[in-house]
């Protein structure tokens, strides 16, 4: 290949390569690796036919460039801590939004089919829920105490296994998106039910206040966290089903990096809301209004985290790119 089609067929992908350089912070660990695997093999090719070329130059020092700022963030490995979770989940979770959209819809949708059965049909929640749970809910409240399952089993025990529990479900809604987002969807889909029959159950016995005050006092950053995990499994089989311009292979992978990086970004509050459920939700005789700013705070941090910030990431990324574009216009002199 003569040394100016080379150019004329890479030049643009060089072009992309630099700016990311530019904002080089904002990149996931993941991005900067394959730019580096794909210059690299640009290098190797231009060392070989174009060994005296200044585009060879040109070349390696970007590859330089780019192996020093991975090299860095390898030895940065706390601020990499720090970063992953202020700017690579919120970027991921922008990147994510659509599924994140059709995730909350599918579970909604869920909660309606729920609402409804169960207004049509007083027997729907032992279908949903199981007999035992029933009766065993339909005797808390003839004692007086509706939410007295959550007062059965030792803080530190229902801790964990509600954590453990609720952290196995979010990466089994991902690894259901392997059957293509169908698997994803049912899964979010059965929760919802659950929710919606839940719910209509207690309203049916003139409780739905007490009821939603208790379970959305961990709810709200627990079905948050599900809904999430839904976006995860969904971005897993959307790569797999819709390739685009990727082989499918490379799609399903880019795929699987982007649902992982969701997953681990919600473990966290999956364990906060397990400490909530465990600790403060069996304490009824809490005053309604502590409970309720609880939850507003709970809502608050979920728009916040996982919808306000990424957008202002992006927007912040998106202003360095433009900058480090006209930046480079204004420096560039012809290779």
């Amino acid at each position: 290949m003569k040394e100016v089609t080379f150019i004329r067929h890479n030049i643009d992908k060089w072009k992309s390569m630099e700016l990311t350089l530019e904002t080089v912070d904002t990149q996931s660990p993941d991005t900067l690796a394959d730019l580096y695997t794909e210059l690299t093999a640009d290098l190797a090719f231009a060392q070989t036919h174009y060994p005296s070329s200044r585009i060879t130059l040109y070349l390696n020092n970007m590859a330089y460039a780019l192996h020093g700022s991975i090299y860095k963030n390898k030895r940065e490995k706390w601020s990499r801590l720090i970063t992953f979770w202020t700017h690579e989940v919120p970027l991921t979770m922008y990147e994510a939004r659509k599924y994140m959209l059709i995730s909350l819809l599918v579970f909604l949708a869920g909660i309606a089919i729920g609402v409804i059965s169960t207004m049509g049909d007083a027997e729907f929640p032992r279908i949903i829920l199981g007999d035992n749970y029933v009766d065993m809910t339909l005797e808390n409240i003839r004692q007086g105490h509706p939410m007295a399952v959550y007062d059965g089993t030792p803080e530190d025990m229902m801790f964990f296994g509600i954590t453990i529990h609720n952290v196995m479900v979010s990466f089994q809604i991902f690894a259901f998106g392997l059957l293509t987002c169908f698997g994803t969807g049912f899964f979010l889909l059965y929760n919802g039910i659950m929710v919606g029959a839940f719910e209509t159950f207690f309203y049916q016995h003139e409780l739905l206040g007490e009821s939603a005050l208790a379970i959305f006092l961990h709810g709200t950053l627990e079905l948050s966290a599900i809904v999430i995990s839904g976006s995860a499994g969904f971005a897993l089989g959307w790569g797999w089903l819709f390739p685009g311009t990727y082989s499918r292979g490379e799609s399903f992978r880019r795929g699987a990096r982007q649902g992982l990086r969701i997953i681990v970004g919600v473990v966290p509050v999956f364990i906060v809301a397990g400490f909530i459920e465990s600790i403060i939700t069996r304490h009824t005789e809490i005053h309604d209004a502590i409970r309720l700013s609880i939850i507003l705070c709970s809502l608050a941090f979920v728009l916040f985290y996982y919808i306000y910030l990424p957008k202002k990431r992006y927007l912040h990324a998106n202003e360095q790119t433009k900058s480090a574009a006209l930046r480079e216009e204004r420096l560039r002199t012809e290779i």
